[in-house]
């Protein structure tokens, strides 16, 4: 059963705001991170974590800035610090009607003691309202060296965010006084929050993840809507997509559209979608694809960097040692949730309009769980790489972990390694082959890996490791004692989710959805 919803994680970064909070000197903090990662709801645990210690505090205003105009933008000022209790005329004089107002109500309210958050700061960046920096620049340079107030500036584009904080002809370049870039929650948090809502069950974790990764926001909405309280049956993922993006009050049937791709404009929509379908996809794949949607095919590699450099929506990846001019580099969306829409959920919905939704989930679930084997593969490198920087690793790196490609023109050729992981100070490497089920593990499937690997171990690349100690490991969301002990005598390693939730949680044993405090 599921307890009800608190907040989780985020020690670090709530102790690192509280010290901002706490030092007594003007402040100018920039918080950066993708939509619903939970920017807003830091500041917030902060800032009532701050007022507890000192009541008389005043209180924070806080506005998220409209994709609008500068009327609507002061409109909203305007409004917030009604909602907050204050009379505009406190924060300035004057009424407030343009960014020139605004700017010295923002300065005034600092002076006074407030703090300031202006959320979705990056849609200063546009033309039609990007003059407001210039004027809060003038009340931040007088705000330097005094000690009341504070400002927060809260995005979720980071190139916007840099080009209006850092960039050298920004008006604001050189203000900001601290930094902090929110991220998914790590694993340890979502063990964490599953083991809380009672989630033990290793695939749905797999399933959860491939969905929402460590996305508050969506897994608050599914503790809302009784997700985590399904019965874990094979009705678990469709009784999942329904409730989540198909019937009655669906919460996040509208969020990629509203948040991911009107953000791009209508631009490079198709890029996404083709490489969705089909990830990891090469440059060559890729812009043949594109080509053959008669789309403007002169404009691909812009398209395609700009989703890359300015969104972080894709990523480039290379293989093991190769640097950034290798011509096989692979492309992947980054995000969990736009792949998962894109390729499983948006089709859906889709096809929910003319059929009954039964039927529409029905096709969705296949794609779904193909998208579940690709991202499978990512989790294990975030999950490993978490636990060596925690030092709590089976395995502990040296270096971050990457697969290995060829593209050989003969097919008997090619190599293809899910995970090359090495220890450098012990010469130790570990190579990983990951399935969305320990089935998959099949003997043909096993004797392949084998083979990439001995094939790889004799290219020029793989030379690097002779006189190595050579690890054969495969993954999966969950191992039975049979299956384990049948590939373990074989010489292989088996690393399931239930292996990386003991190595997640040091001061925590999880075994039958049950912990142990040492």
């Amino acid at each position: 059963m599921a307890e009800p919803w608190r907040f989780f994680g985020r020690q670090r970064e709530t102790d690192e705001l509280l010290n901002i909070l706490r030092d007594r000197r003007w402040f100018f903090c920039a918080i950066s991170g993708r939509r619903r990662i939970g920017k807003t709801s830091l500041i917030l645990r902060a800032l009532d974590a701050l007022r507890r210690e000192r009541p008389q505090a005043p209180r924070p205003i806080y506005l998220q800035v409209p994709d609008s105009d500068e009327r609507d933008v002061v409109a909203v000022f305007d409004r917030a610090l009604r909602d907050a209790g204050i009379d505009s005329t406190t924060a300035r004089p004057n009424a407030l009607r343009t960014f020139h107002d605004m700017a010295q109500a923002v300065g005034n309210l600092c002076r006074a003691g407030h703090v300031v958050v202006l959320d979705e700061f990056q849609y200063f960046h546009r033309k039609t309202i990007g003059h407001f920096p210039s004027l809060l620049q003038a009340e931040v340079d007088r705000l330097r060296d005094t000690d009341r107030g504070g400002l927060f500036v809260l995005g979720s584009i980071h190139t916007e965010m840099t080009a209006l904080l850092e960039d050298v002809g920004s008006p604001l370049h050189a203000r900001v006084t601290h930094r902090l870039v929110l991220d998914h929650w790590d694993f340890a948090t979502l063990l964490e929050m599953w083991q809380a809502q009672g989630i033990h069950d290793p695939a749905r974790w797999l399933t959860l993840w491939s969905l929402f990764e460590g996305v508050p926001k969506f897994h608050r909405d599914c503790n809302a809507l009784g997700v985590f309280d399904l019965p874990p049956d094979q009705k678990f993922v469709p009784d999942l997509l329904k409730r989540m993006f198909l019937e009655g009050p669906s919460p996040l049937i509208e969020e990629a559209n509203t948040w991911f791709l009107r953000e791009l404009r209508g631009r490079s929509v198709s890029i996404l979608r083709l490489l969705a379908d089909q990830q990891p996809s090469g440059h060559k794949e890729l812009s043949d694809a594109y080509a053959g949607l008669g789309s403007d095919h002169g404009r691909f590699s812009a398209y395609l960097g700009a989703l890359i450099d300015r969104y972080h929506l894709i990523e480039k990846q290379l293989p093991v040692f190769a640097d950034d001019r290798a011509p096989f580099a692979r492309y992947v969306i980054v995000d969990n949730f736009l792949g998962a829409w894109l390729s499983s959920v948006e089709p859906a919905a889709q096809s929910a309009r003319v059929k009954p939704t039964d039927e529409a989930v029905a096709d969705a679930v296949p794609r779904l769980q193909k998208h579940e084997g690709f991202v499978f593969e990512r989790m294990v490198r975030k999950v490993m790489e978490e636990c060596s920087r925690a030092g709590a690793a089976d395995f502990p790196l040296t270096e971050q972990i990457r697969g290995y490609w060829n593209r050989p023109r003969e097919a008997a050729r090619a190599i293809e390694i899910d995970i090359v992981a090495w220890d450098a100070t012990r010469r130790h490497v570990r190579f990983g082959s990951c399935k969305r089920s320990a089935e998959k593990h099949s003997a043909s499937s096993v004797a392949s890996f084998d083979a990439h690997v001995g094939t790889f171990l004799q290219t020029k690349v793989g030379r690097r490791f002779s006189g190595w100690r050579i690890e054969r490991a495969l993954f999966a969301p969950a191992f039975s004692a049979e299956q384990r002990a049948t590939y373990e005598a074989e010489g292989r390693v088996c690393r399931d989710l239930n292996d990386f939730a003991r190595f997640s949680a040091a001061t925590v044993e999880w075994s039958a959805g049950k912990t142990r405090r040492d």
